[in-house]
């Protein structure tokens, strides 16, 4: 296996996908998927991707971007919005030449639904598995490249500095392999595994982000956490099965444990306020009525529109034991994305010359502190692509990378058992949909103390090893944040 590559992608979602894609056929290039290759955050996006293309309803660039603003609540960074909005219709007519088969209405055209937060109907979607279907187009498209190596169950272990480049320490069955390259960009996806509930797949372990942290890079706003507010409500699974904004898009309501409607207590908006509105508004319902049980209600459109509409949902739920035609959906908050993360400009560099981050470790600041429904595929597209323009820019095929040798430790010891459970724990009680004070200075202390454990110990390198100090820094800066 040839270990050096013009460009090594860490993570093989939407965002790896598509920079390597986007980048010139005469570069090599390694993806490394951290599990199977479909195991992935942009696997699971249910909705759909916004985006203004050939636009209706007098929808205009102009108005996305103010939706976008408001959601984030006007943290968003002007610039990155700008790129996110004008670049959208461009990555939109891509994926259709690429054979994405967005669902069209009885005339032919593209479809388009509704997402709270949005103000226009601009939601492109394929049923209720868009970010399913994305990605396996984008993976199908990619593994024909001759210039793209993809590795699947190969874990990030460490990243160093090389010379002109970068050098990978990947575990790839069992064998700690070296990987270097020129450039690096990780697309490692987010951080929901730090929760003990979380909507987000096994690989959201912040491992990108724990990386760039130990090379030096800034990471901005990893407090900026979005809790979704409609994950089904099962306790008794860590991964939550998500109820896509795109079922209140299509017009649920929201009930409290009295069945009754609550949102205009706390919202004009009502149910398509934006997340984070909603989120809190749930909370703080829960705590007038002294009930965590909540609902969606869609059984007016009938089994028939919901079962062609939303066809994964509608067979989960059954599994369930829920028909969404006949029956109330329970569900609850839950952690479902990062706006924070690795900082990047506009054309997703960090302030480490060569490492780049895409998706969802990254933070563009095109969310500013909630994500408008839909714009995380977006921004994966339109960032991967620009990482991958300026990859090729920057291109020298004269500046070579110099060999290197990662060492192993020797009489090493496994990592002692509970740590991932531990720090879990404390991040649900102490920064949930409305953030515990003292819970959060008695949490930093003790991830403090399991941080110093893992980063100043023995221990043998692997998946365990690398997650728990992926966690334990996740933990440790966005508890920093807030105190």
């Amino acid at each position: 296996m040839d270990t050096n590559y013009d460009v090594i992608i860490a993570g093989a979602g939407a965002a790896g996908l598509y920079t390597a894609l986007s980048l010139p056929s005469h570069l090599k290039v390694l993806l490394i998927c951290k599990r199977e290759k479909e195991l992935c955050n942009s696997h699971l996006a249910q909705g759909g991707i916004a985006a203004v293309y050939k636009p209706v309803d007098d929808d205009t660039t102009a108005i996305h971007t103010n939706d976008t603003f408001v959601a984030g609540g006007f943290k968003n960074d002007p610039a990155a919005v700008q790129v996110l909005v004008t670049r959208a219709a461009e990555e939109i007519e891509h994926l259709l030449q690429l054979g994405v088969d967005f669902d069209r209405d009885e005339t032919g055209e593209l479809d388009r639904t509704l997402e709270g937060g949005h103000t226009r109907r601009r939601i492109f979607h394929y049923r209720d598995s868009t970010g399913a279907r994305i990605t396996k187009v984008l993976r199908e498209t990619v593994e024909q490249l001759p210039n793209v190596t993809m590795l699947d169950f190969a874990l990030m272990c460490r990243l160093e500095r090389n010379g002109s480049g970068f050098a990978v320490d990947v575990l790839k069955d069992g064998e700690h392999i070296t990987f270097t390259s020129r450039f690096m960009v990780l697309a490692t996806g987010g951080i929901g595994r730090v929760y003990d509930f979380t909507t987000n797949s096994a690989i959201a372990t912040g491992d990108g982000i724990t990386a760039a942290y130990a090379l030096g890079a800034t990471i901005k706003d990893l407090s900026y956490i979005q809790f979704h507010p409609t994950a089904y409500a099962d306790k008794h699974s860590r991964e939550c099965f998500l109820i896509s904004e795109s079922v209140r898009g299509e017009g649920a309501y929201l009930l409290n444990c009295n069945k009754e409607r609550f949102m205009d207590r706390y919202d004009d908006r009502l149910e398509l306020a934006p997340r984070d509105v909603v989120s809190r508004s749930i909370m703080l319902e829960s705590k007038r009525t002294g009930s965590d049980e909540f609902f969606l209600d869609i059984r007016y459109m009938g089994e028939e529109f919901l079962h062609q509409r939303f066809p994964m949902i509608f067979e989960f739920l059954l599994t369930q034991g829920i028909n969404m035609g006949h029956d109330l959906i329970p569900i609850y908050p839950c952690q479902h994305y990062l706006m924070g993360g690795i900082a990047v400009d506009t054309c997703a560099r960090t302030d480490i010359e060569g490492l780049y981050a895409v998706g969802e470790c990254s933070c563009t600041g095109v969310h500013g502190n909630n994500r408008l429904a839909s714009n995380s595929l977006l921004e994966a597209l339109v960032f991967g692509r620009r990482a991958a323009e300026d990859i090729a820019e920057k291109y020298d095929p004269d500046v070579t990378v110099p060999e290197y040798t990662f060492t192993q430790p020797e009489n090493a010891e496994h990592i002692p058992t509970g740590l991932r459970t531990k720090i879990r724990h404390i991040m649900q009680k102490a920064y949930f949909v409305i953030p515990d004070k003292q819970a959060a200075v008695e949490g930093f202390e003790q991830v403090c103390e399991i941080k110093n454990t893992l980063e100043k110990g023995n221990y043998i390198i692997d998946r365990d090893y690398v997650e728990a100090k992926s966690l334990a820094t996740v933990a440790y800066i966005v508890l920093k944040e807030t105190l």
